[in-house]
């Protein structure tokens, strides 16, 4: 890492097409992430209230977004070395401009004559104080190179990430594995599916390649797949009406495969899904078990659990049902995605990055082991109970599983290695966990332990 500054520019593929009405949706996103709204609500809504954008304006608006959220401890610091310390520019607005004037500049090599258009005066945004002759400087000012200490520091601040959570992760990861964590979670995520039914992706990427849109198989996953073109025309294919792909995070089918039986298969079994979210791992659930298996499926949120009875609907699973409560006596697994920082997500999701304290992480990892402690006594002899989350953190991991068999009797682990294979486990496994770092696996962090109840 030679230089703090970014020495390649965002792919004209995936930038969508800048305009003023695009810069002002993402403008206002920002504004409303830096008030407090969630990154996808702010989004959302910006979208909802443009009028007439584009779907390539629309692709920019969304990154613009991302990205801003992204990189703003850099842009940041290019602020201040500029001359202009964001706790002295006045308004939200203010802040919210010069961002993404040096976003566009940094990260998109823009000069101001192309950024200008997009921020220039009467708007985008009001109220502001500050000129266009100022966003001219902060776009065409020379940028020294700041002396930041080399380390967790330098790397945080090149990547974006809060110094608490870099420092924790250099306790775990040599510098140059570290490096490659933060810059793929730093990665706007490619779109990934999981082909349906298992076993038939070789098919379903011909059929894609023939109908046009780029894909390519994702090794560590076995019905992984991933759409390697900007364009979204895979949603408008054949193969997507007919229901043979499933949009689902790399890591998330790993977790599903996680549920497995060490011999045979899932079909006919009965697994619990606890906290199903939108049923993205409860859908892959119901293609492993079959029609002659169950799903059940539960969630603290109504309004994701909704959203997960409409997608069993669309797909037609009556194998899939929502009963409260759930009959984890009678579960063969249960599959516990426990809520969690979300580390190993901050890809997709990178608003929460600088929302996450190294005490949230601290109760996180006591709400973990209590919902683990609570499923326990409910679950059968013999039941295979598997522990997963998208956190990189072992407070959220490993802790909770040695902490969960140190209180409560009767469970053992089980290695993962069997499930995946020796080439695959050399990839995705450390000791007896799943533990998907977003540098070997694409779209992000995830881990899962196999606790068998004796």
């Amino acid at each position: 890492m030679s230089t703090l500054w970014p020495d390649t520019f965002v792919d004209e593929a995936r930038l969508g097409r800048p305009s003023r009405r695009a810069a002002t949706a993402a403008l206002e996103a920002h504004l409303a992430v830096l008030k407090g709204d969630p990154l996808k609500a702010a989004l959302a809504n910006a979208l909802k209230d443009a009028e007439g954008l584009g779907g390539q304006e629309r692709r920019f608006t969304a990154l613009a977004v991302r990205e801003m959220s992204r990189h703003q401890r850099l842009l940041d610091l290019a602020a201040r070395t500029l001359g202009h310390v964001p706790s002295k520019i006045g308004l939200l607005e203010d802040q919210t401009l010069v961002r993404y004037v040096l976003w566009r500049r940094l990260f998109c090599g823009a000069s101001w004559a192309r950024i200008s258009p997009e921020v220039k005066l009467p708007g985008p945004v009001r109220p502001r104080t500050i000129k266009d002759d100022l966003l001219a400087q902060v776009a065409e000012s020379p940028l020294a190179e700041p002396q930041v200490p080399a380390g967790p520091e330098r790397l945080a601040t090149r990547y974006s990430f809060p110094n608490w959570l870099v420092n924790r992760l250099a306790e775990l990861h040599p510098e140059p594995v570290l490096e490659a964590i933060l810059a793929a979670l730093d990665e706007d995520p490619s779109l990934h599916f999981r082909v349906r039914p298992s076993g038939t992706r070789a098919e379903v990427v011909a059929r894609l390649v023939e109908e046009g849109v780029a894909v390519a198989p994702v090794d560590v996953a076995l019905d992984a797949v991933r759409i390697t073109e900007a364009s979204h025309r895979v949603f408008e294919t054949r193969v997507m009406k007919e229901g043979r792909l499933q949009v689902q995070d790399v890591g998330s089918q790993l977790i599903v495969e996680a549920c497995r039986p060490l011999e045979g298969s899932l079909s006919g079994r009965l697994v619990a899904d606890v906290c199903a979210g939108a049923g993205g791992k409860t859908l892959a659930l119901a293609d492993e078990v079959g029609r002659a298996g169950r799903v059940v499926a539960g969630d603290r949120s109504r309004r994701r659990l909704a959203q997960a009875r409409e997608r069993a609907k669309e797909l037609a699973l009556r194998h899939v049902s929502f009963p409260h409560p759930l009959p984890l006596e009678q579960a063969d697994v249960v599959l516990v995605d426990a809520p969690c920082s979300g580390t190993g997500s901050l890809a997709r999701e990178p608003d929460q990055k600088w929302k996450l304290t190294a005490k949230s992480v601290a109760e996180f990892h006591d709400t973990q082991l209590a919902l683990l402690e609570e499923l326990a006594g409910q679950v059968k002899p013999g039941a295979l109970l598997v522990y997963a989350t998208c956190s990189l953190l072992p407070e959220e991991n490993d802790a909770v599983v040695r902490d969960f068999l140190a209180k409560v009797p009767g469970f053992t682990v089980e290695p993962l290695a069997p499930i995946f294979g020796p080439e695959r486990a050399a990839v995705l496994c450390d000791g007896p966990f799943l533990r998907a770092l977003p540098s070997r696996v694409p779209g992000g962090g995830f881990f899962a332990a196999r606790l068998r109840k004796g």
